[in-house]
């Protein structure tokens, strides 16, 4: 938790810098807000990571996005929060360096990922997942699967507002929902490959400026 509560609460203030503090007129800062308390993020941090958005250091804080190629196939999209960007750029391509990867050129793995709205909650009580289905596809719905008792709502990146409304409104509260990025053709590996591509994805999660990273691991 002591690096996963400081990327949330990063996430809040980022989303209220560029939207406003207002959860009510602000989407991406109320996702921001449920997934924040969905970790246990307390009350107080996710004011404070609102109230610091009208602050200078976040004024300095500029989102980025880096591509990049690992051990066995492997590809990653690294998305980071920095005040300094040549420090963000330099740790990650130490940290491939020394792990078999390499930073690629911005737009070298356009087409092996797909930008997709992905809202996850528990299987809802008394609903039938098939009549849901049904009701969310004229939102945007995709897809429904689901996974150990967590049902994953999929849709477009464009039907991130709809299909969160009509989530909402059948009486169904997200425990996680945003953007991300799938990858269209997801690599099988060998239980020791997944193990060095594991350890790879730690090391570059552990950064302070690095948010989110998606991988093309299936």
């Amino acid at each position: 938790m002591s690096k996963i509560f400081p990327k949330l609460a990063k996430s809040i203030t980022i989303a209220a810098k560029n939207g406003g503090p207002e959860p009510e007129s602000n989407a991406p800062l109320r996702v921001a807000i449920q997934n924040a308390k969905a970790a246990n993020l307390s009350k107080e941090n996710i004011e404070n990571a609102i109230k610091r958005a009208a602050g200078k250091d976040a004024s300095e804080i500029t989102e980025v996005v880096y591509e990049a190629k690992g051990p066995h196939g492997s590809q990653f999209y690294i998305e980071c929060a920095t005040d300094n960007t040549n420090r963000s750029i330099g740790n990650l391509k130490v940290i491939l360096g020394k792990n078999g990867g390499e930073i690629v050129p911005s737009g070298a793995l356009n087409f092996m990922f797909t930008r997709k709205t992905v809202i996850e909650f528990p299987i809802p009580e008394g609903k039938d997942l098939e009549e849901l289905e049904f009701e969310l596809i004229d939102a945007g719905l995709e897809e429904l699967s689901v996974d150990e008792g967590i049902v994953s709502a999929i849709g477009d990146y464009t039907s991130f507002s709809s299909l969160c409304a009509a989530i909402e409104a059948a009486g169904i509260s997200a425990t996680k929902s945003g953007l991300q990025r799938l990858p269209t053709q997801p690599i099988e590996l060998t239980e020791e490959q997944i193990e060095d591509v594991e350890a790879l994805l730690d090391k570059i999660e552990d950064d302070d400026d690095v948010q989110v990273v998606y991988t093309n691991l299936g």
